[in-house]
Protein backbone atom coordinates (compact mmCIF):
# COMPACT_ATOMS: atom_id res chain seq x y z
CA UNK A 1 0.00 0.00 0.00
CA UNK A 2 1.46 3.14 -1.12
CA UNK A 3 0.76 6.03 1.27
CA UNK A 4 -0.39 9.54 -0.21
CA UNK A 5 0.85 11.65 2.20
CA UNK A 6 -0.14 14.99 1.26
CA UNK A 7 -3.25 14.23 -0.16
CA UNK A 8 -4.93 11.61 3.31
CA UNK A 9 -3.62 14.45 5.10
CA UNK A 10 -5.42 17.22 4.57
CA UNK A 11 -8.73 14.86 4.61
CA UNK A 12 -8.03 14.19 8.58
CA UNK A 13 -7.93 11.40 10.51
CA UNK A 14 -11.63 11.10 10.78
CA UNK A 15 -11.94 10.91 6.75
CA UNK A 16 -8.84 8.80 6.39
CA UNK A 17 -9.93 6.39 8.50
CA UNK A 18 -13.52 6.39 6.40
CA UNK A 19 -12.66 7.33 3.26
CA UNK A 20 -9.30 5.33 2.87
CA UNK A 21 -9.09 2.55 5.72
CA UNK A 22 -12.28 1.06 5.64
CA UNK A 23 -12.12 0.79 1.67
CA UNK A 24 -9.02 -1.52 2.18
CA UNK A 25 -10.31 -3.34 4.51
CA UNK A 26 -14.22 -3.78 2.70
CA UNK A 27 -11.48 -5.14 -0.11
CA UNK A 28 -10.01 -8.05 1.81
CA UNK A 29 -13.39 -8.67 4.00
CA UNK A 30 -16.27 -8.06 1.74
CA UNK A 31 -18.45 -9.43 4.60
CA UNK A 32 -17.32 -6.56 7.34
CA UNK A 33 -20.03 -4.36 8.80
CA UNK A 34 -19.82 -0.89 9.61
CA UNK A 35 -22.06 1.03 12.12
CA UNK A 36 -21.99 4.65 13.03
CA UNK A 37 -24.03 6.47 14.87
CA UNK A 38 -25.38 9.32 12.68
CA UNK A 39 -21.36 10.95 11.81
CA UNK A 40 -21.00 9.04 8.05
CA UNK A 41 -20.58 12.23 6.52
CA UNK A 42 -17.33 12.68 9.27
CA UNK A 43 -16.06 9.88 8.68
CA UNK A 44 -16.08 10.07 5.11
CA UNK A 45 -18.28 7.17 4.46
CA UNK A 46 -19.58 8.11 1.35
CA UNK A 47 -18.24 5.82 -1.42
CA UNK A 48 -18.22 2.89 1.48
CA UNK A 49 -22.43 3.47 1.75
CA UNK A 50 -22.57 3.34 -1.79
CA UNK A 51 -20.84 0.62 -3.14
CA UNK A 52 -21.57 -1.72 -0.08
CA UNK A 53 -25.23 -0.45 1.36
CA UNK A 54 -25.75 -4.12 2.97
CA UNK A 55 -23.03 -3.48 4.87
CA UNK A 56 -23.78 -0.26 6.06
CA UNK A 57 -26.04 0.19 9.63
CA UNK A 58 -26.16 3.69 11.19
CA UNK A 59 -28.37 3.15 14.79
CA UNK A 60 -28.83 6.92 14.96
CA UNK A 61 -27.52 8.88 17.94
CA UNK A 62 -27.45 5.94 20.12
CA UNK A 63 -23.98 4.54 21.24
CA UNK A 64 -24.52 1.99 23.73
CA UNK A 65 -27.29 0.70 21.17
CA UNK A 66 -24.50 1.08 18.88
CA UNK A 67 -22.04 -1.40 20.46
CA UNK A 68 -24.61 -3.79 21.29
CA UNK A 69 -25.83 -4.48 17.96
CA UNK A 70 -21.96 -4.60 17.21
CA UNK A 71 -21.45 -7.48 19.67
CA UNK A 72 -24.62 -9.49 18.23
CA UNK A 73 -23.40 -8.70 15.17
CA UNK A 74 -20.03 -10.47 16.15
CA UNK A 75 -21.27 -13.38 18.07
CA UNK A 76 -23.52 -14.49 14.75
CA UNK A 77 -19.76 -14.47 12.45
CA UNK A 78 -18.88 -11.18 11.43
CA UNK A 79 -16.20 -9.02 11.79
CA UNK A 80 -17.89 -5.20 13.13
CA UNK A 81 -16.02 -1.69 13.11
CA UNK A 82 -17.83 0.76 14.98
CA UNK A 83 -17.39 4.66 15.17
CA UNK A 84 -18.97 7.54 16.79
CA UNK A 85 -17.01 10.29 18.56
CA UNK A 86 -14.54 8.85 20.99
CA UNK A 87 -15.72 10.82 24.09
CA UNK A 88 -19.48 9.08 23.62
CA UNK A 89 -18.56 5.59 22.80
CA UNK A 90 -15.82 5.25 25.41
CA UNK A 91 -17.56 7.00 28.39
CA UNK A 92 -21.35 6.46 27.44
CA UNK A 93 -20.88 3.12 25.72
CA UNK A 94 -18.52 1.88 28.75
CA UNK A 95 -20.31 -0.27 30.73
CA UNK A 96 -21.85 -1.85 27.37
CA UNK A 97 -18.13 -2.13 25.73
CA UNK A 98 -16.81 -3.93 29.07
CA UNK A 99 -19.61 -6.66 28.70
CA UNK A 100 -20.00 -7.16 25.45
CA UNK A 101 -16.68 -6.63 24.13
CA UNK A 102 -14.06 -7.29 26.80
CA UNK A 103 -16.00 -10.24 28.12
CA UNK A 104 -17.30 -11.91 25.33
CA UNK A 105 -13.93 -11.19 23.30
CA UNK A 106 -16.26 -10.37 20.29
CA UNK A 107 -14.28 -9.03 17.08
CA UNK A 108 -15.42 -5.61 16.99
CA UNK A 109 -13.22 -2.53 16.42
CA UNK A 110 -13.67 0.58 17.98
CA UNK A 111 -12.71 4.14 16.12
CA UNK A 112 -13.46 7.03 18.13
CA UNK A 113 -12.88 10.14 15.96
CA UNK A 114 -11.81 13.53 17.54
CA UNK A 115 -10.30 12.40 19.97
CA UNK A 116 -7.84 14.44 22.48
CA UNK A 117 -8.69 18.18 22.36
CA UNK A 118 -9.35 18.44 18.64
CA UNK A 119 -13.30 19.20 19.02
CA UNK A 120 -12.41 22.02 21.61
CA UNK A 121 -14.77 24.67 20.70
CA UNK A 122 -17.66 22.38 21.27
CA UNK A 123 -16.51 21.94 25.12
CA UNK A 124 -15.17 19.34 27.55
CA UNK A 125 -18.07 17.25 26.86
CA UNK A 126 -16.93 16.34 23.29
CA UNK A 127 -13.13 16.27 24.53
CA UNK A 128 -12.08 12.60 24.88
CA UNK A 129 -9.00 12.86 27.26
CA UNK A 130 -9.61 10.09 29.15
CA UNK A 131 -10.15 7.41 26.52
CA UNK A 132 -6.91 5.67 26.71
CA UNK A 133 -7.85 5.00 30.27
CA UNK A 134 -10.87 3.89 30.08
CA UNK A 135 -10.11 1.51 27.08
CA UNK A 136 -6.61 0.01 28.59
CA UNK A 137 -8.00 -1.45 31.37
CA UNK A 138 -10.61 -3.28 29.60
CA UNK A 139 -9.58 -6.89 29.39
CA UNK A 140 -8.45 -8.50 25.55
CA UNK A 141 -8.51 -4.79 24.54
CA UNK A 142 -5.73 -3.18 22.02
CA UNK A 143 -5.38 0.03 22.30
CA UNK A 144 -4.08 2.44 19.42
CA UNK A 145 -3.11 6.18 18.55
CA UNK A 146 -1.61 6.62 15.14
CA UNK A 147 0.46 9.42 14.09
CA UNK A 148 -0.64 10.60 10.91
CA UNK A 149 -3.18 10.17 8.24
CA UNK A 150 -1.09 7.35 6.62
CA UNK A 151 -1.06 5.65 10.31
CA UNK A 152 -4.55 5.55 10.03
CA UNK A 153 -4.61 3.51 7.06
CA UNK A 154 -1.61 1.20 8.26
CA UNK A 155 -3.81 0.92 11.51
CA UNK A 156 -7.15 0.06 10.34
CA UNK A 157 -5.82 -2.93 8.05
CA UNK A 158 -3.47 -4.38 10.86
CA UNK A 159 -6.70 -4.64 13.44
CA UNK A 160 -8.97 -6.25 11.13
CA UNK A 161 -6.26 -8.63 10.92
CA UNK A 162 -6.51 -9.77 14.87
CA UNK A 163 -9.92 -11.77 16.13
CA UNK A 164 -10.20 -9.44 18.86
CA UNK A 165 -11.75 -5.97 20.32
CA UNK A 166 -9.33 -3.22 18.90
CA UNK A 167 -10.12 0.98 19.98
CA UNK A 168 -8.42 3.20 17.50
CA UNK A 169 -8.01 6.72 18.86
CA UNK A 170 -8.16 9.27 15.98
CA UNK A 171 -7.18 13.14 16.65
CA UNK A 172 -6.68 16.10 14.58
CA UNK A 173 -8.86 18.33 11.98
CA UNK A 174 -7.99 19.02 8.84
CA UNK A 175 -4.49 18.80 7.09
CA UNK A 176 -2.62 16.70 9.98
CA UNK A 177 0.88 17.29 9.98
CA UNK A 178 2.67 14.42 8.25
CA UNK A 179 4.84 12.10 9.86
CA UNK A 180 5.36 9.00 7.69
CA UNK A 181 6.14 10.28 3.99
CA UNK A 182 7.53 6.83 3.04
CA UNK A 183 6.37 3.78 3.29
CA UNK A 184 7.08 1.70 6.47
CA UNK A 185 6.35 -1.54 8.01
CA UNK A 186 3.26 -1.35 10.85
CA UNK A 187 3.48 -3.87 13.45
CA UNK A 188 0.60 -3.98 16.41
CA UNK A 189 2.30 -3.74 19.51
CA UNK A 190 5.70 -2.93 17.75
CA UNK A 191 7.44 0.91 18.67
CA UNK A 192 9.47 3.00 16.14
CA UNK A 193 11.77 4.60 16.44
CA UNK A 194 11.72 8.18 14.74
CA UNK A 195 15.07 9.52 15.58
CA UNK A 196 17.87 8.43 17.64
CA UNK A 197 19.75 10.87 20.23
CA UNK A 198 22.01 9.73 22.91
CA UNK A 199 20.78 12.11 26.13
CA UNK A 200 16.52 11.98 26.79
CA UNK A 201 14.40 9.51 25.03
CA UNK A 202 10.81 11.06 23.66
CA UNK A 203 7.55 8.66 24.08
CA UNK A 204 4.81 9.81 22.08
CA UNK A 205 1.79 8.50 20.86
CA UNK A 206 -0.53 10.18 18.29
CA UNK A 207 -0.23 14.16 16.80
CA UNK A 208 2.45 14.63 19.57
CA UNK A 209 4.93 12.31 17.45
CA UNK A 210 5.12 15.36 15.07
CA UNK A 211 5.43 17.81 18.32
CA UNK A 212 7.94 15.63 19.80
CA UNK A 213 10.39 15.53 16.51
CA UNK A 214 9.98 19.39 16.41
CA UNK A 215 11.03 19.51 19.88
CA UNK A 216 13.93 17.48 19.58
CA UNK A 217 14.99 19.48 16.72
CA UNK A 218 15.26 22.52 18.73
CA UNK A 219 16.82 20.83 21.50
CA UNK A 220 19.53 19.73 19.26
CA UNK A 221 20.60 23.14 18.45
CA UNK A 222 21.16 23.63 22.11
CA UNK A 223 22.84 20.61 22.43
CA UNK A 224 20.47 17.71 23.40
CA UNK A 225 20.30 14.60 21.36
CA UNK A 226 16.78 13.18 21.95
CA UNK A 227 15.51 10.38 20.27
CA UNK A 228 12.30 10.25 19.70
CA UNK A 229 10.01 7.05 19.57
CA UNK A 230 5.86 6.77 18.20
CA UNK A 231 4.67 4.25 20.47
CA UNK A 232 1.13 3.97 18.47
CA UNK A 233 0.22 1.14 20.83
CA UNK A 234 -0.64 1.71 24.30
CA UNK A 235 -1.70 -1.44 24.70
CA UNK A 236 -0.12 -4.25 24.80
CA UNK A 237 3.59 -1.95 25.15
CA UNK A 238 6.36 -2.94 22.94
CA UNK A 239 8.15 -4.18 26.58
CA UNK A 240 11.12 -5.33 24.27
CA UNK A 241 11.79 -1.75 23.31
CA UNK A 242 11.00 -0.10 26.60
CA UNK A 243 13.85 -2.08 27.88
CA UNK A 244 15.88 -0.97 25.47
CA UNK A 245 15.25 2.47 26.47
CA UNK A 246 15.63 1.81 30.14
CA UNK A 247 19.14 0.59 29.74
CA UNK A 248 20.51 3.42 27.53
CA UNK A 249 18.80 6.94 28.78
CA UNK A 250 19.00 8.79 32.11
CA UNK A 251 15.59 10.63 31.24
CA UNK A 252 12.48 9.33 29.47
CA UNK A 253 9.39 11.69 28.63
CA UNK A 254 5.81 10.64 27.70
CA UNK A 255 3.40 12.61 25.76
CA UNK A 256 0.31 12.21 24.60
CA UNK A 257 -2.77 14.38 23.85
CA UNK A 258 -4.43 12.82 26.77
CA UNK A 259 -4.93 13.01 30.49
CA UNK A 260 -1.22 12.23 32.22
CA UNK A 261 -3.62 10.08 34.53
CA UNK A 262 -3.93 6.71 32.87
CA UNK A 263 -2.95 7.04 29.54
CA UNK A 264 0.53 6.30 27.63
CA UNK A 265 2.52 8.14 30.37
CA UNK A 266 1.15 5.58 33.25
CA UNK A 267 1.29 2.93 31.25
CA UNK A 268 5.16 2.79 30.60
CA UNK A 269 5.31 4.10 34.59
CA UNK A 270 3.88 0.65 34.90
CA UNK A 271 6.22 -1.29 33.27
CA UNK A 272 9.24 0.59 34.66
CA UNK A 273 7.91 0.27 38.38
CA UNK A 274 8.43 -3.64 37.74
CA UNK A 275 12.42 -2.66 37.18
CA UNK A 276 15.24 -2.31 38.54
CA UNK A 277 16.99 1.01 38.24
CA UNK A 278 14.90 2.31 35.91
CA UNK A 279 15.32 6.05 34.00
CA UNK A 280 13.26 9.12 35.70
CA UNK A 281 10.28 9.65 33.87
CA UNK A 282 8.84 13.08 33.11
CA UNK A 283 4.92 13.45 32.34
CA UNK A 284 3.68 15.96 29.11
CA UNK A 285 -0.31 15.86 28.88
CA UNK A 286 -3.23 16.97 29.36
CA UNK A 287 -3.01 17.96 33.25
CA UNK A 288 -5.44 17.14 36.14
CA UNK A 289 -7.56 19.93 35.66
CA UNK A 290 -9.93 21.57 32.62
CA UNK A 291 -8.51 24.45 30.77
CA UNK A 292 -10.39 27.22 28.36
CA UNK A 293 -12.27 25.93 25.71
CA UNK A 294 -11.45 26.87 22.06
CA UNK A 295 -9.45 26.31 19.16
CA UNK A 296 -7.25 23.21 19.49
CA UNK A 297 -4.06 25.00 18.75
CA UNK A 298 -5.20 27.29 21.50
CA UNK A 299 -5.92 24.06 24.11
CA UNK A 300 -2.30 22.81 22.92
CA UNK A 301 -0.67 26.00 24.05
CA UNK A 302 -2.88 26.17 26.96
CA UNK A 303 -1.31 22.41 28.73
CA UNK A 304 2.07 23.18 26.94
CA UNK A 305 1.93 20.22 24.13
CA UNK A 306 3.38 22.74 21.10
CA UNK A 307 7.01 21.50 20.10
CA UNK A 308 8.65 24.72 20.98
CA UNK A 309 6.80 24.14 24.61
CA UNK A 310 7.56 20.51 24.80
CA UNK A 311 11.45 21.71 24.30
CA UNK A 312 11.32 24.17 27.22
CA UNK A 313 9.90 21.72 29.94
CA UNK A 314 12.13 18.58 28.46
CA UNK A 315 15.37 21.45 29.30
CA UNK A 316 14.65 22.65 32.13
CA UNK A 317 14.33 19.19 33.73
CA UNK A 318 17.75 18.31 32.24
CA UNK A 319 18.99 21.98 34.05
CA UNK A 320 17.42 20.12 37.25
CA UNK A 321 18.56 16.86 37.37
Amino acid sequence: MKIRANAWSKLGQNATFGGIGMMEVVQENPNVKFITADVSTLLGLKRFKTMYPDNYIDVGIAEQNMVTVAAGLALEGNQVFVSTYASFVAMRGLEQIRHNLGYLKCDVKIVGMSAGACTGKSGISHWATEDIACMRAIPNMIVMSPADCGEVVKMTVAAAKVNQPVYIRLCGNLNVPIVYSEDYDFQIGKGIWMKKGRDVAILATGLMVKEALEAAEILEQKGISCAVINLHTIKPLDEQLLDEVYANYQLIVTIEEHSTIGGLGSAVAEHKARKKNTPRQVFLGITDRYMETGARDFIMKQYGLTGAQIAVSIEKEILQS
